[in-house]
């Protein structure tokens, strides 16, 4: 994660805040620019391909 991306961050948070609301929200921004890179880098599956594969795992 950036520097500039946690300060950005912090700057959306009102004056007072919980320490915990801080990283939940910086968790959230690190797990949606991964999400992000992988399908930038093609690395995501179908809709069917999905449920094919809880089908899978049911068995």
């Amino acid at each position: 994660m950036r520097k500039d991306k946690v300060l950005e961050t912090v700057n959306d948070l009102p004056q007072e805040f919980e320490l915990e609301d801080l990283i939940e929200r910086l968790l959230f921004v690190e797990k949606v620019e991964k999400g992000i890179k992988q399908m930038s880098e093609g690395r995501t599956l179908t809709h069917d391909q999905v449920k094919n594969n809880i089908k899978e795992w049911r068995k």
